[in-house]
Order: structure tokens, then C-alpha cells, then sequence
């Protein structure tokens, strides 16, 4: 079983109970860790150590020397006079075309640059990172029939920090990530486009020879082993539900923060009316509720018969079962992405008994389903933070603050356009949450007639994140300003400990300044997970 040697520290604020036992930490920018690839399942903290910190690789001895077993089964087949698929024909709509011993080296290099048809921007060297390590683990199950030396290879690139260009566009998520791992194949094979550990663009070969690693020539059924995966979906979806373990915690401390600030009520967060209902993610949403908010001089300030409000609006009141769904979903989809990074994806496959079996596990539907669900619940949580955002700049509903919480009213505009944002980014995060794996364009003369487009679930799932992280970070520093202006009246420890974070990047109340800046900021604190820190330094850990 692979395994992070060195734990990380920067603990990460699960999505649900059993996505926290799955992801273990989120690695610190600092952190120096060794990850172990072998013939068991990297873990999401491998991943994330791999992809995001650099962490350093070593092939198990044990499962190298399976990989080597494996190896001379392909070998034989390989002597053999009949045809076996990847071994000795084409591929795909050739398949039925038998390939001469001489050729085949040939054959396996052709099937990488051919495949290597990406377009569009160059994806996001983590992605990168992490499609390769998925690729290194299927590879060391000793199932795909490559050499150890190939194995060997991508450890070493990786080790370098060598980083193949992959583009934006060229997967249909069918037949594996084709196109992204074909580009990584080909810098492998010392050609292509790459960059190196310093982010210098520059040939594959060029990158190779500086880091003193001997391109592969590719081998019988080798060429077909680098690029048919469900890695590049795979390795996006564990990175995004990394993040979203964080951001579903900040939307709670969200929350927390505009129900005290608007004047609202913790008691319909209260434990015996949660359990009326007993959703997991809703109940994990709603103690952190009761957690941030407890003790609040806000809350207790306006408690009590003489309280006019007799309900919270449905974005204060709802949080934990939205908030909750969306936990719900992320624990499913952590299930999901557990079974994928414990597989063994290639086509052909060598079975445990030494058969060379044609399969389908490499079709992304499985991957690319719980990457378009995340898109939906992403969508969700941020349209109900921005409806709070604006009820706090409303002066009919926000219960005595100043109209767009602006310090001189008709003079300074206060906050009213850092709510155009929110709905902006909200707006284009229902565009995105419409399922790209509903979708299927038939490839290959109708051979691969049914596509799961997972790849480019995964995508935009990524652009999703980015502007739930955006959204949030505007209601923070919206509530922020709410409750200094509630002042001498002072809110919770919790709450209080953020809204002296945030103070520490952005200004309180006063006149129009350039707010652009203060709300990257604010994004930014969000990103680093300082904030979900800052409540919880408070609260002790949150879920």
C-alpha cells in the first residue's frame, strides 16, 4: 500500500466524516515529504503531496519486482504467432491489423505522438503532477505489462520536476485522458514540450539530458499502458475535494458570521431539531454553526420574546441543509475517487492469472458523474452565500445598517458593487454546473461510439471552485464590515477572530476606497484556509 511517509502538518477541515478519514492533511507549502508508490492505492494526501508540494517518489522494491513478472507475460505474447491486441496489432479501429516484430517499437511510439493532439492553454502544472503519479501507481499494480525501467522513468521525472505542457483541450474521458497522458508519455520518450523544476519552457529531450534521465524507447503494449487512464479526471477530483473540504467549512463560518451580524437566530441550529432529520452532512454543517456562533454577545443581546423576527430568511435559516447537501455530495464522490485510485485502468490488462484481457474500466462515467454533481453542489452553496451578501447590504432586510453598509449614504457606495461580483461569479457558476457527462461526440470510425467526458467535467468543476472561493470571500468581508458596524455591540470569539483576520488584510468601515485589492485579499486568506484556521483556533477543530 502506498503511503505518505512523512506526514503533513496544516490540517484540512473534511467535508463529511468519512471524506476526513480519506483525506488525511492538506501538505503545507513547506512540508518535505516522501511519497511510496507500490502495488496498492496512493492515498488523496499522496496526491496531494505529489501534485501540489513536490513530494519525492519511491517505487516499492516489491512491486517492481511484480511489475517485472508482468513484463515477461507480455514478452511471451509477444514471440507469439496470433495476434494479441496492443501487443502485436493497431489499435482501436486497427486492431485487427497485425503488426511484424520489427515494426512494433515503431508502433508504440507513432500511438503516443499521434495521441499527443492536445490544444488550447497549458493545464495547471498540480494537474500535471498528479495525472502522472496516477499513471506511475496503475502502472506499479504489475498490471499493464509495462517494464519497470518505464516505471522507473515517470519517478524520475517526476523526482525532477519536470512538468510535460499538456493543453486544455484533446480528452473525451473515454479511453482514458488519452491525449494529456499521451503528452506525457511523449516527454518520457525525451520529446515533446516541457517545463523544468524553474518553470523553463523547453524540449523534452533538453529537459531529460539536464536531469540526467534516459528517454524511454517504448516496448510491446507499453505505448497503450502510458495512455489509457482515468488519471487526468482522477487527479482533479481529488485536488477538488481537497479544496472543497476547506471551502465547505468557510461557507459555515460564512454563515455563522452574517446570522450573527443580520440579527438572526442560532436556535433552529439546535441539535434536537437537526436530528429530526438525520442527514450526516447537514448535522457536521450545523454543529459548526452551533460552535462558531456559541457565546455570541450578538446573538444574546437581541434574544427573547421582544424579538420581532419571528423566522430567518431561508440563506440563513437553510444553510445546513444546503451546506449539508453539499457535504453529502463531496463524501459520495470521495467514495468514488477511493475506488478509482485503488484500480488498475489499461487496456488491454494482465489479469492476476497471466490472461491479457480487452476491458472497458477505462471509460471515465464513474469520475466524471461525481465531478459534474460537485459542479451543482459548488453552484448551490455559493448562489446561497451571495443571497446573504446582499441582504446585508439591503437596508429593508439587514435590521438597522446603513444602506449598502456605506459610511457617508449617497455619497459612498459602500459594498453594493462587491455583490455585482458575487452574482456574477454565481451566475457563471450555474452555467457551469449544466453536466458536461450527459454529453457524448462517437471517436474512432464508431469504435469508441459512447464518451463520458469526464475530463471536461473535471475542468470546469475547477473554475467552479475558483468562484466559490470568490463568492465566499465576498461575504466574509461583507459580514466582516456588519459587524463593526453593530459596534459597541461585539460578536462572538469565533466570528470575532475572522473579522480581526480579515481586518488584517482589509480595511473597516470609511469612505469608498479601491476595493478590488481588499477582496483578492480576502480570497486569498480563504485559499490559505486561514480563515477556517481562525474560527478554529476559537472553536477547536471544525467539520
Amino acid at each position: 500500500m502506498s503511503h505518505t511517509e512523512e506526514s503533513v502538518t496544516a490540517g484540512i477541515h473534511p467535508a463529511a466524516a468519512s471524506t476526513a478519514a480519506r483525506i488525511t492533511a492538506t501538505a503545507t507549502a513547506t512540508a518535505t515529504v516522501t511519497v511510496t508508490v507500490g502495488a496498492g492505492a496512493v492515498s488523496f494526501a499522496d496526491v496531494v503531496a505529489v501534485a501540489r508540494l513536490d513530494a519525492r517518489i519511491v517505487l516499492d522494491p516489491a512491486a517492481l519486482v511484480g511489475v517485472a513478472e508482468t513484463r515477461a507475460i507480455i514478452d511471451g505474447l509477444a514471440s507469439d504467432v496470433n495476434p494479441h491486441y496492443g501487443i502485436s496489432t493497431g489499435f482501436g479501429a486497427l486492431a485487427s491489423t497485425f503488426i511484424t516484430s520489427d515494426r512494433r517499437a515503431q508502433l508504440q511510439a507513432s500511438l503516443v505522438r499521434s495521441h499527443a493532439a492536445g490544444s488550447g492553454p497549458e493545464v495547471e502544472r498540480e494537474v500535471v503532477r498528479a495525472l502522472m503519479l496516477l499513471r506511475l501507481s496503475t502502472l506499479m499494480t504489475g498490471r499493464t505489462g509495462v517494464r519497470p525501467a518505464t516505471a522507473e522513468a515517470y519517478a524520475a521525472v517526476l523526482n525532477a520536476g519536470i512538468t510535460p505542457v499538456v493543453h486544455e483541450y484533446g480528452s473525451l474521458g473515454c479511453s482514458g485522458d488519452l491525449a494529456p497522458l499521451a503528452h506525457c508519455a511523449l516527454a518520457v520518450m525525451g520529446e515533446g514540450r516541457v517545463r523544468d523544476a524553474s518553470g523553463t519552457l523547453m524540449g523534452g529531450g533538453e529537459a531529460l539530458a539536464a536531469a540526467g534521465i534516459t528517454p524511454v524507447v517504448l516496448a510491446e503494449k507499453e505505448g497503450l499502458a502510458l495512455i489509457n487512464g482515468t488519471d487526468g479526471m482522477l487527479g482533479m477530483l481529488v485536488l477538488a475535494l481537497t479544496d472543497l473540504s476547506r471551502l465547505l467549512t468557510t461557507a459555515d463560518i460564512a454563515a455563522a458570521m452574517s446570522v450573527e451580524a443580520l440579527l438572526g437566530t442560532d436556535a433552529t441550529f439546535a441539535t434536537d431539531l437537526q436530528a429530526l432529520r438525520p442527514q450526516l452532512g447537514q448535522a457536521a454543517s450545523a454543529g459548526n454553526l452551533r460552535a462558531i456562533l456559541a457565546g455570541s454577545p450578538l446573538l444574546a443581546f437581541h434574544a427573547g420574546p421582544e424579538d420581532p423576527t419571528v423566522q430567518d430568511a431561508y440563506s440563513l435559516r437553510c444553510s445546513p441543509q444546503v451546506h449539508g447537501a453539499a457535504r453529502d455530495t463531496a463524501d459520495h464522490a470521495a467514495l468514488i475517487a477511493g475506488r478509482e485510485l485503488a484500480s488498475a485502468v489499461d487496456n488491454p490488462v494482465v489479469t492476476l492469472d497471466g490472461r491479457v484481457m480487452s476491458n472497458g474500466n477505462f471509460h471515465g462515467a464513474p469520475v466524471g458523474y461525481v465531478l459534474d454533481f460537485l459542479a451543482i453542489a459548488a453552484a448551490d452553496v455559493a448562489s446561497m452565500s451571495e443571497r446573504r451578501t446582499d441582504r446585508h447590504l439591503d437596508a429593508h432586510r439587514n435590521k438597522g445598517l446603513p444602506p449598502f453598509l456605506a459610511h457617508e449614504v449617497g455619497v459612498d457606495s459602500g459594498l453594493m458593487i462587491a455583490q455585482y461580483t458575487a452574482a456574477g461569479i454565481v451566475s457563471e457558476l450555474k452555467r457551469l454546473a449544466v453536466p458536461a457527462s450527459v454529453d457524448s461526440i462517437p471517436s474512432s470510425a464508431m469504435q469508441e461510439d459512447h464518451v463520458s467526458m469526464g475530463w471536461a467535467a473535471a475542468r470546469k468543476l475547477r473554475r467552479s471552485l475558483d468562484g466559490l472561493e470568490r463568492v465566499l470571500a465576498i461575504e466574509i468581508m461583507t459580514a466582516a464590515r456588519s459587524l463593526d458596524l453593530r459596534a459597541p455591540l461585539q460578536p462572538g470569539a469565533a466570528t470575532g477572530a475572522v473579522r480581526d483576520l480579515v481586518r488584517t488584510v482589509a480595511e473597516g468601515p470609511g469612505h469608498d476606497r479601491f476595493l478590488s485589492p481588499e477582496i483578492e485579499a480576502v480570497v486569498q486568506i480563504v485559499a490559505t484556509g486561514a480563515v477556517a484556521d481562525a474560527a478554529a483556533s476559537v472553536t477547536g477543530p471544525l467539520a
